[in-house]
């Protein structure tokens, strides 16, 4: 028996996917698949009139759409130097009453441009509902933090204050994007049908004597039974490849948005001011016992950037198809868009579990809104002062003059900000030390945070995540290898 550690095993499978997405570009859903459609297409034809399909036939194809000979395919491979054909000889020889009618009047891409299509509807269909738990994780995040002030930063530089909840909603939104993106994806996807060899139709005219109407016919009918509306208007012998390059320009979108938030939590772990999970006997350093690394979401920046780096492959390989299709697209296919998923799935997989546990911890962020928030009330302290008859010039100064001294003591002494200290102090500000305390209070810092939380989460996500109600209620916490 072969070591199965004597040869290389892409991580995405052995390591990181899900079962679910794993199975969906799998040889046994891939070629069942092409025998499931093989069966649609002598169902179809016989419906419409073709008497040589007897239903005996259809139903020794019907009972081994799962009775793979992988050993037998992959002889009359090596043989025939085709893979289609090798597949049609391999289920002819389970169904002998079927073998004659196998792929009767199709072209290759009949099965492999068609199981593609289901592929990816179904593996959108599975991102679909892990996108939507994230969600609805990371929305039950920001409205427990909904209020709880924070530095806002730009430039990662400190900023005004914002609030924890409202800063997830800004990860919510690009969340949501993607959610419309990937729906969008899914929906306007189409089925190849039954076009033949360059997409005229033409074997399938002549199968039905030139009944223009019974050819059409046959189209729509297959492509219903594959669980499609409707075929593709137009195509070569293969759908246009552009298809792939809307799928997975979806797809690094949300790796986009995926990097982001992975990012930002790295920042603020740095900043000690929220974590990933971390659980009890995990190890940060084989070094620094000390250490919680945000391995988590390094390995979603890290899949994230391999998934966005996919999206010009689908435009390279569609910009380089000739006329009515050249081969050059194949080999490229197998590789992108089975990684595509399989990395998109893990992405989700990881920050599904990262919000799941997200870690606050609000004295750390209460210390450096301390340390900053001084310098931030300095106008409230100057329109105060004006309340009282003070002038704005003369007030402005005296507060500039105590700002650069106690921002001295802090960068060259490495002190606490002590400027509310110098203003306590300098009788000047005497009409106004009794408000001090209520002026610096951070809850005055941010502005409708709170509300516009609430707001988003009652007007944009919970009607977004609707549609997907029976998988939010069904999730399973994710069992990840980490």
């Amino acid at each position: 028996m072969a070591d199965a550690h004597a040869k290389y095993q892409s991580p995405l499978t052995s390591r990181y996917a899900s079962e679910a997405m794993a199975y969906n570009f799998s040889d046994n859903k891939k070629f069942s698949t092409w025998r499931q459609l093989w069966l649609n297409l002598a169902t179809a034809e016989k419906e419409l009139g073709l008497e040589q399909i007897t239903d005996e036939a259809l139903d020794e194809m019907r009972a081994n759409l799962t009775n793979i000979d992988y050993e037998m395919a992959a002889a009359e491979e090596r043989r025939r130097r085709h893979d289609v054909m090798a597949h049609v000889h391999t289920f002819g020889v389970a169904c002998p009453k079927a073998a004659p009618i196998i792929h009767l009047g199709a072209t290759s891409c009949f099965v492999t441009d068609n199981a593609d299509l289901i592929a990816l509807r179904d593996g959108l269909t599975i991102l679909l509902d892990r996108l939507a738990i994230v969600v609805d994780s990371l929305a039950r995040f920001a409205s427990a933090h909904r209020a709880l002030p924070t530095l806002g930063f730009t430039h990662f530089q400190p900023a005004q204050l914002t609030t924890v909840g409202k800063r997830a909603c800004l990860w919510l939104q690009e969340l949501l994007w993607d959610l419309r993106n990937l729906q969008r994806a899914r929906d306007d996807l189409c089925f190849r049908g039954v076009k033949g060899t360059t997409g005229t139709q033409a074997s399938f005219l002549a199968l039905f004597h030139g009944d223009h109407a019974k050819v059409k016919a046959l189209d729509q009918r297959v492509t219903e039974l594959s669980g499609f509306r409707t075929p593709y208007a137009v195509t070569g012998q293969t759908y246009s490849r552009k298809v792939d390059v809307d799928v997975i320009q979806a797809l690094a979108s949300l790796g986009a948005t995926a990097h982001k938030i992975a990012t930002d939590i790295r920042l603020l772990a740095n900043l000690k001011e929220m974590e990933e999970p971390f659980e009890k006997e995990q190890i940060g350093s084989s070094a620094m016992a000390y250490k919680r690394n945000p391995m988590r979401c390094e390995r979603v920046c890290a899949l994230a950037r391999h998934l966005q780096t996919l999206a010009f492959n689908a435009l390279s390989t569609s910009s380089t198809q000739w006329l009515e299709r050249t081969l050059d697209d194949s080999a490229n296919r197998r590789i992108t868009l089975p990684e595509a998923f399989l990395t998109a799935d893990i992405v989700l997989l990881v920050l599904q579990n990262i919000t799941d546990g997200l870690v606050v911890y609000p004295k750390v962020i209460g210390r450096r809104i301390a340390q900053e928030l001084p310098f931030m009330a300095t106008e409230n302290v100057i329109m105060a002062m004006v309340e009282r008859g003070g002038d704005r010039q003369e007030c402005h100064e005296h507060i500039r003059v105590l700002s650069h001294e106690a921002a001295r003591e802090v960068k060259m002494e490495g002190r606490e900000n002590d400027l509310i200290d110098r203003i306590k102090a300098d009788a000047y500000f005497a009409p106004i030390h009794a408000e001090l305390d209520s002026l610096l209070d951070p809850v005055t810092f941010i502005g409708r945070a709170p509300e516009q939380v609430d707001e988003f989460v009652r007007d944009c996500v919970q009607p977004a995540l609707a549609p997907y109600s029976e998988a939010i209620q069904a999730k399973q916490v994710a069992q990840l290898n980490v």
